[in-house]
């Protein structure tokens, strides 16, 4: 575990400002739907009459003067995206910069196999997803509870639930891409979490490309489905969690065989 705890104390300060950061937003979001609900029915209103941006947010499935329906719109969108940014960017530089900061040789001289290095990072890689997620959560909770709300417990947890195994599956996914590059990979991982995002969009507003919704990991954690069906769709997350593994089992493969310089 000596990898591992290098890694979450090398990665400590970025956490603490991701967290901290997202946090914030979803307490702000939380803290203003009081003043919100006051003006809910013209709010509706004018969002209803937004046709294809309407659909594009699930805005024409929920009931946005609730405070679960201005949950999974409002704070949805916060956390999904946030997180997903967050999960993108951990993911994506672990195995790579190993190169680009010129550590491979003192790390890679120590008897340790390429097996171990692997296995260390992406547990690192997933303890602070999940810390991430658990604190969120908390925040999420208290500040509903904070407000005076009844909080919807189920509809919440469905929420976390969902992003927390969308971010799951795209650090699988950056995870793999992150044993093919040897400079700076940022952009890389928000490329591919913004992507992600917008081929659900796409899917929201178009029914031809509906099938979009099993390919990008935001399919399921589309908070006006979650909210509507009370539940979570089974076969995308199978099929999303079947990618993020092809992706770890390729890092596993072209690490343990790279060249790296």
């Amino acid at each position: 575990m000596t990898i591992a705890r290098h890694e979450l104390r090398l990665g400590r300060k970025s956490f603490l400002i991701w967290l901290c950061s997202l946090s914030l937003l979803l307490g702000i979001c939380i803290f203003l739907f009081p003043e919100m609900k006051k003006e809910m029915d013209t709010i509706s209103e004018m969002f209803s009459s937004m046709g294809a941006f309407t659909a594009a947010f699930g805005m024409d499935k929920l009931n946005f003067g609730t405070l679960v329906g201005y949950y999974a719109i409002e704070c949805g969108n916060v956390l999904g995206l946030g997180g997903a940014f967050f999960a993108s960017l951990c993911a994506v530089s672990i195995l790579s910069k190993e190169e680009k900061e010129r550590t491979a040789e003192f790390l890679l001289t120590h008897p340790l196999g390429r097996f171990r290095i692997i296995t260390e990072k992406l547990l690192a890689v997933l303890i602070q997803v999940i810390l991430m997620n658990a604190a969120v959560f908390l925040v999420s909770i208290g500040s509903m509870a904070a407000i005076g709300e009844s909080i919807p417990w189920k509809e919440v947890i469905l929420l976390h639930l969902a992003y927390l195994l969308m971010q799951i599956e795209l650090s699988g996914i950056c995870f793999g891409v992150s044993a093919f590059i040897r400079r700076s990979s940022l952009g890389i991982g928000l490329g591919i979490a913004i992507l992600m995002y917008f081929l659900n969009i796409m899917a929201n507003i178009t029914d031809s490309v509906s099938f979009l919704k099993y390919i990008t990991p935001f399919g399921y954690c589309d908070g006006s489905a979650v909210v509507s069906d009370l539940s979570l769709d089974a076969v995308k997350i199978c099929i999303g969690m079947a990618i993020g593994l092809v992706g770890v089992c390729v890092a596993y493969i072209e690490y343990g065989r790279k060249d790296i310089h």
